[in-house]
């Protein structure tokens, strides 16, 4: 059984058409398990735009493989003349330098200090990663890290949405009628032991025609006897001077 299965991988590890062709359609399929999720989440990245991320490290790694194939071969003579030199990290360092542009494009400034696509920039990063490992030949890697990125990406993500909701501290955004009513909601806060970090005011509108309503980020560590975040949010929901209130969970 392990004589087969070195066979197995040391045909899939060989530069032939087939190893070539098995390379890329599991860079592709490794493209489309991660992508797949982010999709269905309506991310910025999605299906396709992992899989060709995937096919695109997966084609780099290939490429400096079948240099080199070349250069010690067929090439050979050449090289020897004018006394050429390869460095083969070049084309694996190109694919992450490139990722780093793509990455950069999901990441979006959004309202109230939030920063949304940062998983979607670092989920790109590992499937380049992934992509050139499997151009390699690495079929074992390819597996073990596609099965760590399902678990971090799809199990991991409501239990970390739980487990924030879960903690004392707590971010939330408050509109309300006027700044003098800013004293009623901090007050409100305080009265439920809770300790506030970090206040900022803004300014904010429901539509173009409407009058300015100032805001507030408020940054909170909840007291032990009220830790509920839906206590504290309905709590300050229900003073009249508030419009609106939401938890800002990153």
């Amino acid at each position: 059984m392990a004589d087969l299965y070195n066979r197995i991988l040391s045909f899939l590890r060989s530069f032939s058409f087939i190893s070539i062709l098995i390379r890329l359609l599991l860079a592709m399929t490794a493209g489309a398990v991660i992508g797949f999720g982010r999709t269905r989440r309506q991310r910025p990245a999605g299906l396709r735009t992992y899989m060709l991320t995937a096919i695109g490290a997966c084609l780099a790694m290939l490429l400096v493989i079948y240099e080199y194939t070349m250069l010690t071969g067929p090439w050979s003579p050449a090289v020897e003349s004018v006394g050429m030199k390869f460095d083969a990290s070049r084309y694996a360092a190109q694919v992450i330098s490139g990722i780093g542009f793509l990455g950069a494009g999901t990441i979006v400034a959004a309202a109230h200090q939030q920063v949304s696509g940062l998983s979607t920039a670092t989920g790109l990063f590992a499937i380049a990663c992934i992509g050139l490992a499997a151009g390699a030949g690495y079929i074992e890697l390819v597996v073990i890290v596609i099965l760590l990125l399902l678990f971090v990406l799809e199990f991991m993500y409501p239990l970390e949405g739980r487990f924030k909701r879960r903690t004392r501290n707590i971010t939330i955004f408050v509109q309300f009628d006027s700044i003098e009513e800013m004293g009623s909601i901090t007050e409100l806060i305080r009265s439920k032991n809770a300790v506030i970090f970090e206040l900022d005011i803004e300014n904010s509108k429901r539509k173009p025609e409407d009058d300015l309503w100032p805001g507030a980020i408020i940054s909170l560590k909840m007291g032990k006897e009220h830790a509920s975040h839906s206590e504290m949010l309905s709590s300050i929901a229900e003073l009249p001077c508030v419009h609106a209130i939401r938890e800002l969970i990153s």
